[in-house]
């Protein structure tokens, strides 16, 4: 059941659903992330009036807006599901009612068109990623090792910066309460979108972001994880800071990355703008962003090793997993 409203806010969220096109596009919604253009497809209408039915139903609050680029991207999540008016209502639709029944298939085909160009993106760049492979330990090591770090049972909420494909997403799903993936990739958050739907993963989104600059309000996120994109970023320190700033006191960081390194062509053909960190540096900017190592560990390969470490935010978790 939605929580407890006070009557202004149940007669805003009631006169915002009292129209059968806004009641299709929240349950919409609440199935994937969508843009105004595949709204439009979906429930058969104008794009201006689409617009103006999600503009009423973003000021009455039942849904989520963030900007991608040129794009809106609109999602109602499972969070808003359960404390709205939006939810109650959902959850009592008749999923063999024609006019949903037929949002829902056509909801499909848009998935399945956006899986087709998550493919097509992602042959394109397989043979990049490939080569990268090659060089370190076999990838299911480098995430055994990483679930390694993490204590048993639920996560909490999470967050996976630089998300590219989605992967660490849905390798943490199941034992998390809600995830979200930044990326600054437009087509690597076309193929996560594909993949977390595909695998039915809808309290997870991904978003568009920068690390140094994430689009999350502070102290939210139990853990973050920086999975194999440090070494693209300008400024690594500004990167970790900006994970801290939006962990919870007792928060957990993970980083997975490369020990230094010689392979300059990751530099050249790759563009890898760091080639791999020392341990102490690592150590060093945590430390200035508020954050202490509790673990390191070291997967070595010729010619790359990876190290995943583990950082936790006022030192809380440590206390907490002992």
């Amino acid at each position: 059941m939605s929580e407890t409203l006070n009557l202004e806010g149940m007669m805003r969220e009631a006169r915002a659903l009292a129209d059968p096109t806004r009641l299709r596009i929240a349950n919409l919604l609440a199935q994937a992330q969508l843009n105004v253009t595949e709204l439009c497809v979906i429930v058969g209408q104008s794009q201006p009036g689409v617009s103006r039915h999600l503009k009423i139903l973003v000021e009455a609050g039942l849904i989520s807006r963030q900007r991608e680029g040129n794009w809106a991207l609109y999602h109602l999540p499972p969070q808003q599901l359960r404390r709205t008016l939006a939810g109650d209502l959902i959850a009592r639709l008749d999923s063999a009612d024609t006019q949903i029944a037929l949002d829902l298939a056509r909801l499909a085909e848009v998935q399945s068109q956006r899986a087709a160009q998550a493919e097509a993106y992602f042959r394109r760049a397989a043979g990049e990623w490939d080569s990268i492979r090659r060089l370190y330990i076999d990838e299911a090591k480098v995430e055994a090792a990483l679930q390694r770090q993490l204590p048993p049972g639920p996560l909490g909420e999470i967050v996976d910066i630089g998300t590219g494909t989605g992967r660490i997403l849905g390798l943490l799903a199941e034992r998390a309460e809600r995830g979200i993936g930044i990326d600054t990739s437009r087509e690597m958050l076309t193929v996560a979108r594909a993949t977390l739907e595909r695998q039915g993963l809808r309290h997870v989104e991904v978003r568009h972001g920068d690390m140094t600059q994430l689009p999350l309000p502070s102290s939210t996120f139990d853990l973050a994880t920086l999975h194999m994109v440090l070494h693209y970023a300008a400024d690594p320190a500004r990167a970790i800071a900006e994970a801290a700033r939006v962990l919870k006191p007792g928060g957990r960081l993970i980083i997975v990355d490369f020990a230094p390194h010689k392979e300059e062509r990751l530099r050249a053909e790759h563009a890898h703008r760091w080639l791999g960190f020392a341990e102490d540096a690592i150590a060093e900017w945590l430390t200035e962003a508020g954050l202490g190592t509790t673990t390191s560990e070291y997967l070595p390969a010729d010619p790359l090793t990876v190290i995943v470490y583990l950082a936790t935010k006022d030192g809380l978790a440590l206390a907490q997993a002992s």
